[in-house]
């Protein structure tokens, strides 16, 4: 069974051979605290903790952290990249205490630790997961046994914030439980952790199934798995909900993690892995109302993934918003299809259905890049409000928290 994976690159890199000068290549080896380097034409090599880490002599110059070169206070840099002589050598180069120190021909001399240089080269990136994440169906989400925070001690704790930021970063969903029924609360409660982001469907929103704008939402009918805003550029990072009210029967919203079953389907089919991620197809929205005209566009392939560690970070997928496929060259279209539905028939097994029902004062934020939500069809009067969050401020939060994110 796949259930943790705390994510080291989910796909293993193509390895790029390194070549180096062999006319005039310069060789220096000096032994301090189990590191050596060697000087070539075109790079350091730094051997350090048993990984060879190599660094572009320009790379280094404009990587210097001296006071004239970098602005510490404003973790800005001061030097001039675009002045740097892109053929530049360092005059001499040794090892002390822990740190590489290099001379330049102006005279300029730069200190870089060894832990430093290691945790900042392409070697020690390409080894590290971007952010770290416990994949998951029902039994493994239900196991766990994570507990929602509550209304007044997320709203007064920063503690509480932390610990309700950490598992919303290891699942891809967290809750807040106890908050006040209203527009307001629901507000109050997603600034704890982020900015909203306004769209074309407002600020906040408080919607019901009256068909007031051209989206299948605002019905009461079942809706299938799906991310939000796939016909953005960049679809909105998280999602937010809390049930308001609901006089009726079903309802039951349902969350799959989205890079489980991507996960699935490269364990069993490499290729149609590597196609989802590579190949971009677009989503449309159109809409043509009497107060609301939209017509929104956005490319990009179902599965997003880092290229250095080709760990995966988004995932496209909406099958009512996705347009007319004419971004696929003919050789490639029917491949395309048997990946996709490799990918769906993984989203829609049973035992990787998650389903919760939102009742008054049970707030959900939803990874809208990993995650999918849908429902169950429903009666009577169901009111939901919510709002779309800025990623970035999210994992901002997150980060001053001293949480990797």
């Amino acid at each position: 069974m796949l259930n943790v994976i705390l994510r080291p690159a989910l796909r293993s890199g193509v390895r790029n051979a390194q070549l180096l000068w062999r006319k005039g290549t310069q060789t220096r080896a000096c032994a301090a605290r189990s590191a050596t380097f060697h000087l070539h034409e075109d790079c350091l090599v730094l051997n350090y903790g048993g990984t060879p880490i190599h660094l572009n002599y320009v790379w280094l110059r404009d990587h210097c952290r001296s006071t004239s070169s970098f602005n510490s206070k404003t973790n800005q840099r001061n030097v001039d990249t675009g002045s740097i002589d892109l053929s530049i050598r360092p005059d001499s180069t040794r090892l002390e205490d822990g740190h590489l120190v290099l001379t330049w021909p102006d005279g300029h001399v730069s200190k870089y630790s060894l832990s430093w240089l290691a945790e900042n080269s392409y070697e020690g990136k390409k080894q590290r997961c971007v952010q770290p994440c416990i994949l998951w169906n029902s039994d493994i989400y239900k196991s766990a046994n994570i507990p929602a925070a509550t209304w007044d001690k997320f709203m007064s704790s920063d503690d509480e914030v932390k610990k309700f930021l950490q598992n919303y970063l290891l699942y891809g969903i967290a809750f807040v439980d106890d908050v006040p029924a209203t527009v307001e609360a629901t507000e109050a409660v997603t600034q704890r952790v982020s900015l909203i982001r306004e769209t074309t469907y407002g600020r906040m929103w408080c919607f019901t199934s009256d068909f007031s704008r051209g989206d299948s939402a605002y019905s009461q009918l079942a809706l299938d798995r799906h991310t939000d805003t796939t016909y953005f550029q960049e679809p909105c990072g998280i999602q937010v909900f809390h049930c308001l009210k609901h006089e009726g029967t079903g309802g039951r919203t349902l969350l799959v993690d989205g890079f489980y079953a991507a996960e699935k389907v490269h364990q069993q089919s490499p290729e149609n892995f590597e196609l989802l991620a590579r190949v971009p197809i677009r989503h449309e929205y159109i809409e043509n109302g009497n107060k609301h005209r939209n017509h929104m566009t956005g490319i990009g392939p179902v599965l997003n993934v880092y290229p250095w560690n080709n760990e995966m970070y988004l995932i496209r997928y909406n099958n009512y918003d996705r347009s007319v496929i004419n971004t696929i060259p003919h050789d490639l279209v029917q491949r395309w299809y048997v990946a996709h539905r490799e990918l769906t028939t993984e989203l829609r097994r049973p035992e990787n259905e998650l389903w919760v029902k939102l009742t008054p004062g049970k707030v959900i934020f939803i990874d809208n890049w990993r995650v999918m939500h849908g429902r169950e069809s429903f009666t009577g009067l169901r009111q939901l409000c919510g709002c779309y969050l800025t990623r970035d401020d999210v994992l901002s939060t997150a980060r001053c928290f001293g949480l990797q994110a």
